[in-house]
């Protein structure tokens, strides 16, 4: 479980000693990030000689939690107290841009 300042941010479908009292709804945020075409051609090299491609992590990093963080944004205006069932996925949606998008259920707890 993770807090984003006072929202519960879980991936089970339930919080331990918490109890439901009211399911919101579906709750995303996403993000498309674009490789930069500097970092792309230093991830070329590194990809010649293998290791972690840290260029690459950093941009995925980053449109983690941009897309989580407008996830939470979301639960908030609808008046939750927490996100419930969290997943997280990413897409290539051309060549050289990915989308990263969170979801969960948002509710009020007890």
């Amino acid at each position: 479980m993770t807090g984003s300042n006072d929202m519960l941010i879980v991936t089970t479908e339930t919080i331990a000693n918490r109890e439901i009292t009211e399911t919101l709804g579906l709750v995303r945020g996403s993000t498309v990030r674009a490789k930069h075409l500097g970092s792309d051609i230093v991830a070329s090299l590194r990809n010649l000689v293998g290791g972690e491609v840290r260029e690459y992590n950093q941009l995925l990093a980053g449109a983690r939690e941009q897309a989580h963080d407008r996830m939470v944004e979301e639960a908030r205006r609808m008046g939750a107290d927490a996100v419930i069932g969290v997943r997280m996925q990413t897409s290539t949606i051309a060549q050289a841009a990915s989308e990263v998008i969170v979801y969960g259920t948002a509710v009020r707890l007890k």
